[in-house]
């Protein structure tokens, strides 16, 4: 018997699947009808994101994400990882926002922070 993903899984998942350039995968498995984004760099439909995620992973596929914690309420699920556009890169925190309708992604936003390199906070960002 398949067990059924939890909204958690099904975003972690959603992510690693893009950083490991599987896009249209990716999409396939978890983007629902009617998809939007508030990434601010692109037009707010699902081809716009697809496609520049698709020129990331080309441009960038020895990306490293890392999963710091994954926190849901309801239908949204928020996403606090580490970055790493090429492994020497200092990472950088991302955080994604996802809202669940249909066990899809119906919605999404994302807020990037790069890692100051000589921060004055003994905890760090991570």
């Amino acid at each position: 018997m398949k067990s059924i993903q939890t909204y958690k899984e099904m975003a972690v998942d959603f992510l690693q699947l893009v950083v490991a350039g599987e896009i249209e995968e990716a999409y396939q498995k978890y983007i629902g009808p009617n998809f939007r984004h508030h990434n601010p760099y692109f037009k707010g439909d699902e081809e716009s994101l697809k496609t520049a995620m698709k020129e990331d992973a080309k441009n960038n596929p020895n990306k490293i994400l890392e999963i710091q914690r994954t926190i849901r309420e309801g239908n949204l699920v928020v996403v606090h990882s580490k970055i790493r556009q090429h492994p020497e890169d200092t990472a950088a925190a991302l955080v994604h926002i996802f809202r669940f309708s249909d066990n899809k992604i119906a919605e999404a936003w994302d807020i990037g922070q790069e890692q100051p390199e000589n921060s004055p906070n003994q905890h760090g960002m991570f």
